[in-house]
């Protein structure tokens, strides 16, 4: 199996960089040239396969617009400065079809689509214009709150469809952890269930791709409010999620995340 044309054999890590000061774990914002190119070179040196940018933060709970026109800035600058450091796919994190086509004219190889190209109708259009494998997040109104899994492989079901509409081919799944947050259950119980289930989305026959590192689920558990704090809890539920079929783990911490995810698969493969 492979994605963007990196082999999936093993468990890859795509080490997540952010150029948006909103972002809820300022730990991995970086602002200046220097300290960007040099996040980017130690994350593919610790042995990230992929870089992600973020140029506007995702994050559900968080009051996050900016105008398109700096997110386009941002993430032009960003993907430049990373290309020109290190020889390794990047994907784009944004919602917004422009500034996944600036990036990607910019040099950016991979499409990180938050909302399953169910947010912006032109996204699916633009990763198929150029030819741009994506990243497909579970996205949509959740309707059944008994059922996160459930929920989840249809809203993928959904993506996948739109996706296949417009050619486009190359597709890791996301199942979206952090980011679907009804009212009951409470957002880290279905969150913990769909990692504790992601071998079910094995079904697509597509890469399974996971966001884990320092979210609020792990610090609803374990009690830590900061994300600086929630290294050792990542760590934990990404090497289940590794055990039950992830195949992509993107992360802040690329080196103590592959050690997780190097223990995790050699003690999987023993298992009968």
């Amino acid at each position: 199996m492979k994605f963007a044309g990196v082999n999936l054999d093993e468990p890859k890590i795509m080490g997540v960089i952010n150029v948006s000061p909103e972002s809820f774990y300022k730990g991995s914002v970086r602002n200046d040239e220097k300290a960007l190119a040099e996040t980017a070179v130690k994350m593919v040196e610790e042995g990230a396969s992929f870089i992600d940018i973020g140029a506007k933060s995702t994050a559900p709970y968080l009051e996050t617009q900016i105008p398109l026109e700096e997110e386009i800035r941002r993430a032009v600058w960003a993907v430049k400065v990373v290309k020109d450091a290190v020889d390794v796919p990047v994907s784009i994190d944004t919602t917004n079809a422009r500034v996944a086509e600036e990036a990607l004219k910019a040099g950016a190889d991979i499409i990180n689509d938050v909302t399953g190209f169910k947010g912006d109708p032109e996204m699916a259009r633009v990763a198929s214009e150029y030819s741009a494998p994506a990243v497909l997040c579970a996205h949509g109104k959740v309707g059944d709150f008994s059922d996160p899994v459930r929920t989840v492989i249809e809203f993928l079901e959904e993506s996948l469809t739109i996706a296949e509409e417009h050619g486009v081919e190359d597709i890791a799944v996301d199942p979206a952890i952090g980011f679907l947050r009804p009212e009951w259950p409470p957002w880290y119980e279905w969150d913990s269930k769909v990692i504790a289930n992601l071998n079910l989305l094995k079904l697509f026959g597509r890469p399974i791709l996971v966001g884990i590192s320092r979210k609020s689920f792990i610090g609803a558990i374990t009690g830590r409010e900061k994300p600086e704090e929630r290294l050792a809890g990542s760590l934990s539920a990404t090497a289940i999620a590794v055990l039950k079929g992830a195949r992509i783990v993107r992360t802040h911490d690329v080196r103590e995340t592959l050690d997780a995810i190097k223990v995790a698969g050699f003690i999987g493969r023993l298992s009968p």
